[in-house]
């Protein structure tokens, strides 16, 4: 069997699936896997063990890239996959496989691709199985036949965290770092709504913090290099040594990097997923967004967050006046860090 498994879009979503494509290899431990995957999420399966092999894809979404999907397809068809796992629902993610001509393809019918897929599975009602979003693709298998049933916990982990986590320590003189490493994620993706007030960030690490030893690093893309000066620059102020790596590394880096991390201080983010998965003691603040079906898992995270009545509201940004950030405490935060360390 010759399986390609098309990954989830965002770096989040994409270890949250990990449970899910573990079990396609327990189902087909002698097939070849490949793993097609967007570059930004590529390189989260570099020291994963289930999959034979990981392709960059990079054909623009949407009607502009046609001549790449095409290119992406040709080259798909050549190496004969017959069978296709599908995990986002877009429309595009369905698309390439078609035109490879996969015999084979599975995925949820959603998007109105419904006509791409050989095997479209019927879409999952809310409350139909348990909240967590990794569920969502382990009942893709279990709809597809590969698995009799789901399983009652998910444990999330990334593999080869100790390699990681010496490859990031060898690499603290190339970032001007020095262990013991905090490492804060003050953005998200999805929108402010979901961010911790900077300051905050910044008074929590340097709770955390002795100053003249040890270091925090800040990690975000590049369009929140900003914020992560914000944080860099009020840590700065009370003598911890703080580096704005914003933009700076790449996920594999930041891999390596988050590994070697004594504590991570982070919103809900794709960061959140990584530092969590790597078994690394991680403090997740959460405010509109829900943290039941999208939080860390294991007993090293801990989720910080104060109820409101308007929170989860799954919202980009707030449009009163975020009250469930505002209300979570910078010693809160660092308290439940400080129960993670003991």
């Amino acid at each position: 069997m010759r399986l390609l498994i098309r990954a989830t879009n965002w770096v989040g979503d994409a270890v949250m699936s990990l449970p899910a494509l573990r079990a396609v290899r327990s189902k087909f431990p002698d097939a070849h896997i490949a793993v097609l995957a967007l570059p930004w999420v590529s390189d989260l399966y570099a020291r994963e063990r289930w999959p034979d092999r990981v392709i960059p894809y990079r054909a623009p979404r949407g009607a502009r890239g046609w001549i790449a999907k095409w290119a992406a397809a040709r080259e798909l068809q050549a190496e004969s996959y017959d069978t296709a796992l599908i995990l986002p629902n877009s429309f595009d993610s369905a698309l390439t496989p078609w035109l490879a001509r996969i015999p084979r393809r599975i995925g949820f019918a959603r998007d109105a691709r419904k006509w791409l897929l050989t095997d479209p599975i019927r879409p999952v009602l809310r409350g139909s199985i348990p909240s967590h979003e990794s569920y969502y693709y382990l009942e893709l298998l279990r709809r597809a036949g590969w698995i009799g049933q789901l399983p009652p916990d998910v444990m999330i982990r990334l593999e080869g965290a100790a390699e990681a986590r010496a490859e990031g320590l060898a690499d603290f003189g190339r970032w001007q770092l020095a262990a013991p490493l905090i490492g804060i994620s003050p953005g998200a993706a999805y929108g402010t709504a979901k961010r911790w007030l900077p300051e905050r960030f910044a008074k929590a690490a340097i709770r955390l913090s002795q100053p003249g030893t040890g270091s925090v690093a800040l990690f975000g893309t590049a369009s929140e290099r900003e914020l992560c000066e914000q944080v860099r620059r009020a840590i700065e102020t009370a003598g911890v040594h703080a580096v704005n790596l914003a933009g700076a590394t790449s996920l594999r880096e930041f891999i390596q990097l988050a590994a070697a991390c004594r504590v991570f201080l982070t919103n809900d983010s794709g960061s959140m997923h990584i530092a969590s998965a790597l078994n690394v003691p991680t403090v997740a603040i959460f405010g509109a967004t829900d943290h039941i079906g999208t939080g860390p898992t294991g007993d090293r995270a801990r989720v910080v967050r104060e109820h409101v009545d308007c929170s989860p509201c799954l919202l980009r940004n707030c449009p009163i006046d975020h009250r469930c950030m505002t209300a979570v405490t910078a010693d809160r935060v660092a308290l439940t860090a400080l129960e993670l360390l003991k």
